[in-house]
């Protein structure tokens, strides 16, 4: 039929000509709203799309509610609703399309009018939702001509219905005991919690009963370890001024810690690094004690006294040091008790002006509803005004509606001439090309035969002074692998030689290792029973008078603290 062609005809050239705009719509619909939608279905949206925006009215509503009908109804009321939505057309798709046209022809001659058409448009999208979920779509009656009624006077306005009264909230219901009384889940967690503790005790106590002999500590030991760890742990959480003075402490009891603790020599199987490593120590410690014997001979003083009062001396530092982070242990304790009182003499300050606030609020909330109902009333009557104003208003815009209409149909008219004209010249292009490519491919098709024989005696002829033929290269390869394997044997057995020097060299370093290691040993042995004779005599020292002061005001401020607590 020659109008459904020139129907086509003319849809099909508009697509073309706003695919910009059309584009904006569909590939936001695609991400938000079709997201499940299939990219095939893209040329139907944008149809509907264009037929929407720029063919609506010359259409008419009926037209184009039987063309959206006749389509899939899930597809359609998901793009419609999308489309007619009045916050989409007024923010970001106005915004996009004056990207492409001007700002203002863009808001009269396409948002205004879908704008217009959205309240029909809506009544389709549920006649669609409603045909979805399975209910009969009530068909509008076509419209008969109904009698007019006289120009007759017109009736006074109703009048303003009296404001309803504010609804007066009810009377919460108290909070129940229950809230504040732990629940029974708690208490079978503890349950559990404590049957858990009594079986790992049991398995402790049995681990203990049954442990490896290696693993067993000697009584002797056990005492001064035990301490040296309590000293290590009070300067890991001291704040010592410098890393020095901590480093020194640290080295000070480590050293007791290595005299008190010395491990029975035990075979240890040494690798070839270690064995060098402790071969070089031992051979710098001989070379030190030869130095010491000759300065000695020539009359040099011994330094073991000097040593001796220099590790007294460290010792009292360290014992001062020690009773000095105490104090200050304890001086954060008595702060953090005292940060205590003053945090429940604030709360006790705070509930009072919480109570002040609660009445200032309650006079507020009186004063806000009165202003309320002042307000009410003065937006009634503003209302009335604006009613009054919108009957003048509407006989303008039906004009002002057809003289656009009139604009917008000499406009499509040339737009339709000139894509018709693009499109024949596209369609001659097309030709053309397809012509070139048949050839080409014709081209292609023809097998080409080229068939040359190689000798491989021969040179390539190419004039170079280096050219050879294949067979003399492969005899000169062959012979560079020959000498690569001679090469290869020779360091080989260099290898093999070197290897058996370093085991002689490693033998008489483990012989001297041994010798020096007795020798330490018994050193070792005589300096310990030096040291238990010597703590056996000594006692330990007695506490500070500042630490005891601390502990009693520490003492006295808890138990402020829990006779506070329970009042509150």
């Amino acid at each position: 039929n020659v109008t459904e062609e020139k129907f086509v005809l003319d849809t099909l050239a508009g697509c073309i000509e706003y695919k910009s705009l059309l584009d904006v719509v569909v590939n936001a619909f695609f991400v938000r709203d079709g997201k499940y939608c299939l990219i095939s279905e893209r040329n139907l949206y944008i149809v509907i799309c264009y037929l929407a925006t720029f063919q609506l009215e010359e259409l008419g509503f009926q037209h184009f509610s039987r063309i959206v009908k006749s389509l899939d109804t899930a597809k359609m009321q998901k793009f419609l609703r999308f489309f007619f939505n009045a916050l989409y057309l007024n923010t970001w798709i106005k915004d996009e399309w004056s990207h492409f046209y001007d700002s203002q022809y863009v808001k009269e001659n396409w948002i205004d009018p879908l704008l217009r058409w959205q309240p029909k448009v809506q009544q389709l999208i549920d006649q669609l939702t409603a045909k979805l979920n399975n209910h009969i779509a009530t068909r509008k009656t076509s419209k008969v001509t109904q009698p007019q009624e006289f120009n007759l006077t017109v009736p006074k306005p109703r009048a303003i219905p009296v404001p309803l009264p504010i609804p007066v909230l009810e009377k919460t219901q108290p909070v129940p005991p229950s809230t504040y009384k732990p629940p029974k889940e708690k208490k079978q967690l503890e349950e559990i919690k404590t049957k858990n503790r009594k079986k790992a005790e049991d398995l402790l106590l049995k681990a203990n009963a049954n442990k490896f002999r290696c693993a067993t500590v000697k009584p002797e030991k056990e005492e001064v370890c035990y301490e040296v760890l309590y000293y290590l742990k009070i300067l890991y959480h001291s704040r010592l001024k410098s890393l020095k003075a901590r480093s020194v402490t640290i080295k000070v009891l480590l050293s007791d810690v290595l005299e008190n603790l010395r491990i029975d020599s035990i075979p240890i199987k040494l690798n070839a690094a270690a064995i060098l490593r402790e071969g070089a120590l031992y051979q710098r410690k001989m070379e030190q004690e030869l130095k010491r014997v000759e300065n000695l001979l020539q009359g040099a003083k011994d330094p073991s006294e000097f040593l001796e009062w220099q590790k007294q001396m460290r010792g009292k530092d360290l014992e001062e040091q020690l009773a000095e982070i105490e104090c200050r242990r304890l001086q954060g304790k008595l702060s953090y008790e005292e940060a205590v009182l003053a945090h429940q003499n604030v709360i006790q300050e705070n509930k009072k002006k919480a109570d002040l606030m609660r009445e200032k609020k309650a006079d507020l909330m009186h004063q806000y509803a009165e202003k309320r109902l002042q307000e009410q009333k003065e937006m009634r009557d503003l209302v009335e005004q604006v009613v009054e104003g919108h009957k003048n208003a509407k006989q303008a815009k039906i004009k002002l509606q057809k003289y656009k209409q009139q604009i917008v149909q000499e406009v499509c008219e040339e737009n339709r001439e000139l894509l018709r004209q693009a499109l024949e010249e596209e369609e001659e292009k097309l030709r053309k090309r397809f012509e070139l490519i048949q050839q080409i491919r014709a081209l292609e098709s023809l097998s080409s035969l080229r068939h040359k024989f190689v000798d491989l005696t021969e040179t390539g002829g190419h004039g170079l002074i280096c050219e050879m033929s294949i067979v003399e290269l492969r005899e000169r390869l062959a012979l560079l692998r020959e000498a690569q394997k001679a090469a290869e044997e020779e360091k080989r057995d260099q290898i093999i030689h070197e290897k058996q020097a370093k085991e002689q060299l490693l033998l008489d370093k483990l012989d001297q290792i041994s010798v020096f290691r007795a020798e330490l040993g018994r050193a070792a042995a005589l300096k310990q029973e030096e040291k238990k004779r010597k703590s056996q005599s000594g006692e330990r020292p007695m506490k500070d008078e500042r630490i005891l002061n601390l502990q009693k005001k520490i003492a006295e401020k808890t138990m402020e603290r829990k006779k506070q607590a329970e009042l509150l």
